[in-house]
């Protein structure tokens, strides 16, 4: 999950495409510690999620100390970056609460609707122009998750949905980058978030836990393994997505978002790996359609915008 910020005047497209694949590949290691500690520490999706943000925020004080100290928190539009942080929150519950039922490749297969549903609001809502060519890869890529979707759904029943919640709740979180644009720096914004995420999920631990409910049990790490688990889990959180940033800067959008496909390989090599488990030959039928339509969507905006500099 990563913010997509201006393109710096000083590109270096090798480079940028570099740190964007490493990034891609390191990023779901987060989700396979969230579903190793629900799986073998006995720890609540909720609790990893507020370890997630509260760590991730230790993690980059030194980094804080260093580069810009107390300005980092010295955010232009504070309640935006804030929500930001709440609606990432969110969306990072949800997908914890995922991989702690599913295996991790369907999670991410069945997340990455959310390129889809970001066109689609940016068409509805922003007025952006979308051919009927896009909003059929649109509705293809629907149908391959759908594809991933079913028999997930007849194991673990709604809850085979909740990586669709996380993708729209995530596509609002990348509205709310428009919306704060840059007004703030990449720094700010980071710092913000896991500020805004940590009162989230306080607040998410709470309820849940007043009210019964098992996945916002709140715990302290049973081992010291776990917690360093969850020190790494905050530093990844805190760094990857600033290096994510860092290739945004160095390398076109278009170039670059290829790469984001490249969390499905590391999660799958992840989940059969830690957890025994590999997508069957229909689930991987379903990943090649996503993977294709978002592709095909990703082209067609590049061959939009270089006609939109043509004119």
């Amino acid at each position: 999950m990563s913010v997509s910020p201006a393109v710096s005047t000083q590109q270096n497209p090798l480079r940028g495409m570099t740190i964007m694949a490493g990034s891609m590949i390191l990023l779901p290691t987060m989700d396979a510690i969230a579903k190793y500690m629900a799986t073998f520490e006995g720890m609540s999706p909720g609790q990893v999620t507020f370890y997630r943000f509260f760590f991730q925020l230790v993690c980059m004080l030194p980094l804080l100390a260093t580069a810009t100290g107390r300005s980092a928190f010295s955010a232009k539009r504070p309640w935006l970056n804030l929500l930001r942080g709440a609606l990432h929150g969110a969306a990072s519950l949800l997908f914890f609460a995922a991989v702690k039922y599913m295996p991790l490749a369907d999670v991410f297969a069945i997340y990455f609707v959310e390129p889809f549903m970001l066109t689609a609001l940016s068409a509805l809502f922003l007025g952006d122009k979308v051919g009927w060519k896009r909003w059929l890869a649109i509705a293809i890529g629907f149908v391959g998750a759908m594809i991933v979707i079913q028999p997930s759904f007849e194991i673990f029943g709604l809850k085979a949905l909740l990586p669709i919640a996380c993708a729209f709740l995530f596509a609002l979180y990348l509205f709310m980058n428009r919306a704060v644009g840059e007004a703030d720096s990449p720094l700010t914004m980071q710092i913000m978030a896991g500020l805004g995420g940590t009162i989230f999920m306080a607040l998410a631990l709470f309820a849940g836990s007043s009210a019964g409910i098992a996945d916002f049990e709140p715990s302290l790490p049973a081992s010291s393994l776990g917690l360093v688990l969850l020190l790494i889990l905050g530093s990844i959180s805190g760094y990857a997505h600033m290096l994510v940033v860092r290739a945004f800067r160095l390398a076109p959008l278009s170039l670059l978002a290829p790469f984001q496909y490249f969390e499905i390989i590391s999660a799958t090599v992840l989940g059969y790996a830690i957890f025994g488990d590999f997508p069957n030959f229909s689930k991987w039928i379903g990943i090649a359609i996503i993977v294709g339509s978002g592709l095909f969507i990703i082209w067609r905006e590049r061959v939009q915008s270089r006609s939109a500099k043509t004119v």
